[in-house]
């Protein structure tokens, strides 16, 4: 036998080729000092300018660097309200100067703690001339320290839930509570902390992120190097001059894991990253003002917080040989100018107050109009990085709790954290819809200055970037599917709406039969919708809409005189608020009350808190037995067969009439949920998992979906 020279040729191909390399990660941390030498001191986070001359607490810049052998990336987080991309570039700068770590590799954020020096010009308040050259020359030896520090490292993740330690701080008022913004409009509809009063609002704008993620650093034998936590609260506040609850974490961290080092081991650095909390706070105002004590103790929060940190920590496993990848992009956005009316009335104000620092609210926002429309324009950064299978994402604002979420559902990799606030301050973007409420995070100035769009352009960059140094496809949101879900689909549904979007304006039809719903502008997206555990598996959170005044409209073009409406209902509104509280189902032409139709609705002075039904036909007004509390979820159905009609609250009969059915033709086709068809009395509050049948449900299969 001939011998054959193909191992002979794979020989030489395995030479010729290069082996693969190791990736081994390195990790080097350190603490900065960045605590002003010189007082007082200007403090950002007040509309007024303020100044403090004592320090309660140190302030500290925390620095990570990472290293694969081939790239190196640091990760910044300082003790600092805001601080300006332009700053922050001249540190990127400087530091690449003296490291072989790129400027582009480099995310320096701030925890956004008020009872910090000022660094960045914001409302009232301008940036200490003397504290920022300081602060530049700080962070610059912070990186410095970091990458001296590099050894031979593994990484891990972790992540738990910390909802009692956040919640919701901006919420809806009643649309006969509106109150005017500081020029004079009665735009006011949302605003913060507004949940004290349960008599003035129908809810909260929004959801909450209760996610504590955690990256964990070790060297090879399991000493640890550093921990870089991310969670969603906004701030504390403190006396003087403090870190607040994020330095209190972060030395209570570096306590109880230091206690088993060996005294001569490095030291272990924790840092406490901020995440998308810009409506976020630490009090629950769905509870009483009597159950706020856990979270008005600074020392008991934090260190509460830091008992959770240390129960996900334990359970953290590692790996040795991640790599590491980076990527940022930067791009123009525009500011929300005043127009020429706007910025007449604001010089006029401005000229008035000559030399002197602004004082009330019409001079700072006045003050402001004339700073952007001088600016016009400003550049952005966002960023993402991947260490092995972990991914960071960041934004340069204070970003609310949504968008984060909509950055994690998406990324390619579900261990995914978001920093907030990271190379630049350029506050406030709330998402387009919330706009449309107005208050304080949506007032024009340097603190929410930017486009209406620039909420979904920065979280769709993010996501680009996250495919980037990934090199995966984002993740397509879509929420698993409960018990219940299969019970609506398997009674074969002609539209159903389970409301679990992010974002406007269309609301997608799980049927399988394309009938999209449209909503309308003013709706709030990702609360907390009816029975997690019935409509979604696992831990996973169910999704409603909240409705602010607006409708869903929709069509079904086969229901005839025989037809189910199922949904379910979380009224917002005080029931004494108005005679109706809210329409929740309606039948008929847009904009008008034509007699024919259905509509279904809910009491408010008139039969308090009971279903409600009328027909466009007489327009009598019936009522159903038994009151629906307010703020609790509930299942409705409207079964119309011919001329009987039933409707159903919790799978049990409310009300039960002979009603002539409307009129046949395309005008029946149109559907409206959370209001009527001539806007009267609109529903305030939530709905979710809506479905429509083409024939009447018997009262077994109504228990069925009510359970």
């Amino acid at each position: 036998m001939k011998p054959t020279l193909a191992p002979l040729l794979l020989a030489c191909l395995a030479l010729l080729i290069p082996e693969r390399s190791y990736a081994e990660l390195q990790v080097g941390a350190t603490i900065m000092d960045v605590t002003p030498v010189k007082l007082p001191v200007l403090v950002n986070g007040s509309m007024k300018s303020r100044s403090v001359d004592k320090v309660y607490t140190k302030v500290n810049a925390r620095a990570i660097v990472v290293a694969d052998g081939e790239d190196r990336l640091a990760i910044v987080v300082v003790d600092s309200c805001m601080m300006t991309r332009p700053f922050l570039d001249e540190v990127k700068k400087l530091a690449a100067q003296k490291t072989k770590i790129p400027a582009d590799h480099m995310l320096i954020s701030a925890t956004h703690a008020h009872s910090v020096p000022s660094s960045m010009g914001c409302l009232g308040t301008s940036a200490d001339p003397e504290y920022t050259p300081f602060l530049r020359g700080k962070l610059v030896d912070a990186i410095v320290a970091a990458e001296a520090k590099l050894e031979p490292a593994q990484i891990g993740w972790g992540v738990g839930n910390a909802a009692k330690f956040t919640a919701l701080r901006r919420w809806i008022k009643r649309p006969d509570r509106i109150s005017n913004d500081p020029f004079g409009n009665p735009t006011v509809r949302a605003t913060m902390h507004a949940g004290r009063n349960w008599d003035d609002v129908i809810g909260e704008s929004g959801p909450e992120d209760p996610d504590l993620s955690l990256i964990s650093f070790q060297s090879k034998d399991g000493r640890p190097i550093a921990l870089l936590a991310n969670f969603s609260m906004h701030y504390f506040g403190a006396p003087s001059l403090s870190a607040d609850y994020f330095g209190l974490y972060c030395n209570g961290l570096q306590e109880e894991i230091g206690k088993k080092l060996p005294k001569d081991a490095p030291e272990f650095v924790a840092i406490m990253s901020h995440g998308c909390s810009g409506d976020i706070y630490r009090r629950d105002y769905t509870k009483p003002q009597d159950q706020w004590s856990f979270t008005d103790d600074i020392n008991e929060y934090s260190s509460e917080l830091v008992k959770l940190t240390m129960g996900i920590y334990k359970n953290i496993t590692y790996r040795k040989d991640a790599d590491v990848e980076m990527a940022e992009n930067r791009m123009q956005l525009n500011y929300r100018v005043p127009d020429k009316q706007l910025l007449e009335w604001s010089q006029r104000i401005v000229e008035k107050m000559g030399d002197k620092l602004p004082e009330t609210q019409e001079e700072i926002y006045a003050r402001e109009q004339i700073m952007l429309h001088e600016r016009q324009s400003t550049e952005v950064v966002t960023q993402a990085l991947r260490i092995g299978d972990i991914a960071i994402a960041t934004t340069p604002n204070e970003t609310y709790a949504l968008s984060g979420l909509k950055v994690k559902a998406q990324s390619p990799l579900p261990q995914t954290m978001v920093i907030e606030l990271a190379n630049g301050g350029d506050g406030y973007i709330p998402p387009p819809e919330q706009h449309l409420l107005g208050g304080y995070n949506t007032w024009a100035a340097r603190s929410a200055g930017l486009e209406v769009l620039a909420e979904p352009r920065i979280v769709e960059s993010d996501i680009e970037l996250l495919e980037k140094v990934s090199n995966q496809p984002r993740r397509f949101y879509e929420q698993s599917r409960g018990p219940a879900v299969e019970t609506i689909l398997g009674f074969k549904p002609s539209a159903y709406w389970r409301l679990d979007e992010f974002n406007g304006p269309r609301a997608r039809d799980l049927s399988g039969n394309q009938r999209d719903g449209i909503y309308e502008p003013a709706i709030a997206y990702f609360l907390e919708g009816a029975r997690s555990k019935s409509f979604c598996t696992g831990t996973e959170t169910n999704r409603a809409v909240h409705f602010a005044g607006n409708r869903l409209q929709t069509r079904v073009n086969d229901l005839g005189d025989q037809f189910t409406v199922s949904l379910w209902i979380w009224n917002g509104i005080p029931l004494d608020a108005r005679d109706i509280s809210g329409w929740m189902f309606s039948q008929g032409p847009n904009h008008g009350l034509a007699a024919y139709g259905d509509h279904l609705g809910l009491g408010g002075k008139q039969h308090p808190g009971k279903l409600v039904y009328m027909n466009g036909t007489d327009r009598k007004l019936h009522a159903g037995k038994t009151a629906v509390e307010r703020w609790t979820w509930n299942h409705v159905a409207l079964v119309r067969d011919g001329d009987k009609l039933t409707v159903y609250l919790n799978g049990k009969p409310e009300i039960e009439l002979e009603s002539k059915p409307g009129a046949s033709g395309v005008l029946l086709e149109q559907l409206f949920f959370g209001g009527r068809t001539d806007n009267d009395s609109n529903w305030e509050g939530r709905l979710d998992e809506i479905a429509v049948f083409d024939r009447a449900l018997n009262a077994g299969e109504v228990s069925q979906l009510a359970k």
